[in-house]
Order: structure tokens, then sequence, then C-alpha cells
């Protein structure tokens, strides 16, 4: 099945590239988060930073999310990420939230919170947290709410 295929494994450790302007941008809002679309474009391995991504939850049949922390290329900066694969033939309405954690477990903060947006049919969508200029280890922590219910995504391995 392709959603299985695009989600395999449990946590990948992909190097990919989100470009200049999300890798090493500042801060637009201490506490908002923002979407970019992707359409069938696979955000991890369109890109030059390091990901590292937990498993995928299932949000709703053939919709599922996965919390990431991604290392710039430059390893100067970190920021955390949800990404929503949408396989339904229809937009799907979803939120999510993203924060970033210490090596000792230490949230570091801020929460970044991505309202309600409609992820296109059959395409990626991404919502991403600020950038924090840190060479220290990070990890990331998400949830997404979907139609229905608040998932819990995980978090990430240390990056």
């Amino acid at each position: 099945m392709r959603f299985a295929r695009l989600f395999a494994g449990t946590t990948a450790t992909i190097t990919a590239a989100i470009g200049l302007s999300l890798a090493t941008a500042g801060p637009a809002s201490a506490t908002d988060g923002s979407w970019r679309a992707y359409g069938n474009t696979n955000p991890i391995t369109s890109s030059s930073s390091t990901w590292k991504c937990a498993s995928t939850v299932r949000l709703d049949t053939n919709v599922g999310a996965q919390v990431c922390v991604i290392r710039s290329a430059s390893g100067g900066s970190v920021q955390g990420a949800v990404i929503v694969r949408n396989n339904q033939d229809n937009l799907y309405r979803v939120s999510a939230t993203v924060s970033l954690y210490n090596s000792a477990g230490v949230w570091q903060g801020t929460t970044w919170s991505c309202p309600k947006s409609g992820v296109g049919a059959n395409s990626w969508s991404v919502c991403f947290g600020e950038t924090v200029t840190t060479s220290a280890l990070r990890y990331a922590q998400a949830a997404a709410t979907g139609d229905e219910d608040t998932e819990s995504l995980g978090r990430t391995q240390l990056i």
C-alpha cells in the first residue's frame, strides 16, 4: 500500500532540505507555527537539512502525521515540525502543536501551534515551528487534531 511505503519504519533519519528560508529563518512569532503545502513532493527527501522523525500516527483513514526535529545543514539551528500526509481524495482539516526539548528533557520554553488548515487531497503539508539558533542536541514532541480527536505524535530522537 502506498501510504505504508511512504511512512515505513519507526524512526527515520534522513538528510533532506527544507530550503534556506525555513531552515534559517528568524522568528515570525513566538507561538505561531506555519503550514507549508508540498503537494506530492516529500518534504523530507526534498531538503538539505537532517530530519529525525518518530513513527507515523493515524489521524483518520488514509491520513497520517508524524513529529520531526530538523537540524539545518550548517548544524547551527534546529526546529520542530509535524508532517501530515493526506491520501484521501478530499481536503483534510488538521491543526498541530510542536515543542522542543533539550537532551535533559527540559522544555525549551515555547510550543508552536499551527491552526486548523486544509491538507490537500493526496498531498503533504508540514507545520513548522520557529527556527532556534543552537548547536545543542534537541528533540521534538507534538500532537495533531484532525476531524475527531487529538492524537499524541510522540517524540523524536535527539539531533
